[in-house]
């Protein structure tokens, strides 16, 4: 095969966690009486980590002076709840076995905090894939290479000897920092039409299309 590892984005490629994250941010906004967020509005705030969701959710962000309480709640409540909705996509779990059977080596890299990508890990993907690393203290967040370096040196491989595989801009960013092929999926949180227009040369419309690429 080209490629001996495969590194993957968590929310939006492997997992729909839309609805869990829409219903943490809303938590966190209800409980300090601000506006709520739209399902649609959260998607489009996911992906830079819950520091940059929060911000874009709260009024005035930042310089709101709930904003740090605001962070905490959504910690806390999607913490206990981020496994309400959650879900595989439609044949992630087969395309995972495939892989797991040939032998590839995988890792999962995300911008949600470290505890939740790890518990996800463990919960879904547990005797699939090998290792998972979140935003923590030490390492920049995608798209910085920072986090892909860490799991591809967990996994024993160079950059040269993987794909990553993400739904977003930041993912086909975080690729090229990398020194990695990407392969773009359209079953995210960002669709065909917006990877497009922001740099992403190879998009597939089902898990299984990866194994073509490998």
């Amino acid at each position: 095969m080209k490629y001996r590892a495969v590194v993957f984005d968590l929310d939006g490629t492997l997992l729909n966690t839309l609805e869990d994250l829409a219903d943490a941010v809303n938590a966190a906004l209800n409980k300090y009486n601000m506006p709520v967020c739209t399902v649609e509005q959260v998607r489009k705030y996911v992906g830079n980590g819950i520091g940059k969701l929060i911000e874009r959710a709260v009024p005035d962000g930042r310089e709101n002076s709930l904003f740090d309480n605001t962070f905490e709640e959504f910690c806390d409540y999607y913490g206990s709840h981020c496994m309400d909705k959650t879900k595989p996509y439609p044949g992630i779990m087969d395309m995972l076995r495939e892989l797991k059977e040939k032998n590839m080596k995988m890792a999962i890299v995300s911008n949600k905090a470290d505890f939740a990508v790890r518990e996800l890990k463990e919960i879904y993907f547990q005797n699939l894939i090998d290792t998972a690393v979140g935003e923590k203290e030490g390492l920049r967040r995608k798209p910085e290479p920072d986090m892909v370096h860490y799991a591809l040196e967990k996994l024993g491989c160079r950059p040269s000897e993987a794909v990553y595989v993400g739904d977003s801009d930041v993912d086909v960013l975080t690729a090229k920092n990398t020194g990695m092929e990407c392969i773009s999926v359209s079953w995210g949180f960002r669709g065909r039409e917006f990877l497009q227009n922001h740099g992403a040369e190879t998009i597939i419309d089902r898990p299984a299309e990866i194994l073509n690429f490998l």
